[in-house]
């Protein structure tokens, strides 16, 4: 009987869309590691890959329905009609619900992947700075080599806040939805305690190479000063044993 046929297959369909409702949309997921969201983000992109390629199993079955009922008596239109469109809109909703649902994974795993990498430019500047405190540690040398070192530091210092939000507001994005929380907590906390321990060591650092330039200077001062006092004692001992004086006939430092 083409009745029974046709519901058979109303029927199995209905089974499959109940099924995948169950199986992708209805569960509740926990994503607590990057392997768990990435395996999500594929097995829905699968579903709806599957879901699409069942709209020609859903045409086929609408087209045998149509032919159905264009020649079968009145009496038989309407049950299976209204199991049809019931079919049809079941089927649309799983599909659109299917790529919502991807898309929205997909959005989670780039945004996860994008804050990774943002903590990855700023541990890297972070490396750069421990570097740069390493190699000013006990920096020795005159004023102008020191300001020198000073220049550089603080060039490396004057770092946009660009990243750093940036990193906030996309740990935020996924903490709140309870996406890889534990994980981007512990994250956060281990750079966060790293960026400030760094930032107060270069700040220190900071003040110590000012306190050295201005050690440097007063030393550079005070030896232009011997230097000169020099220069001019060297002149007037010169200027006496050209006119042969005795030892004993001059002031007493001359002597």
């Amino acid at each position: 009987d083409k009745t029974v046929s046709l519901r058979k297959d109303l029927s199995e369909m209905h089974e499959w869309i109940t099924q995948a409702e169950e199986e992708y949309l209805e569960r509740d997921f926990e994503y607590k590691t990057p392997d768990e969201l990435q395996k999500a983000v594929e097995e829905l992109k699968r579903a709806k890959e599957e879901a699409m390629q069942k709209e020609v199993k859903v045409k086929l079955i609408t087209d045998s329905v149509n032919n159905f009922i264009a020649k079968a008596p009145p009496a038989a239109h309407e049950a299976l009609k209204k199991e049809l469109d019931v079919l049809i809109t079941s089927y649309q909703r799983l599909c659109s619900r299917l790529n919502g649902k991807c898309k929205t994974l997909e959005e989670v795993w780039a945004c996860w992947r994008e804050l990774l990498s943002y903590l990855d430019a700023e541990n890297k500047w972070l490396n750069e700075i421990e570097l740069k405190l390493k190699a000013t540690e006990n920096i020795q040398g005159g004023a102008e080599e020191i300001s020198e070192s000073l220049d550089s530091l603080e060039r490396l210092m004057r770092h946009p806040e660009d990243n750093r939000n940036q990193i906030r507001e996309l740990a935020q994005t996924l903490t709140d939805g309870g996406i890889l929380d534990e994980l981007i907590n512990e994250k956060l906390e281990k750079f966060n305690t790293r960026w400030e321990e760094l930032q107060q060591e270069a700040v220190r650092r900071q003040k110590s190479l000012e306190q050295s330039i201005q050690s440097a200077q007063e030393t550079d001062k005070t030896l232009r000063l011997i230097q000169e006092s020099l220069a001019a004692i060297d002149k007037q001992l010169t200027a006496y044993i050209a006119d042969r004086a005795d030892a004993a006939q001059l002031p007493q430092e001359a002597q």
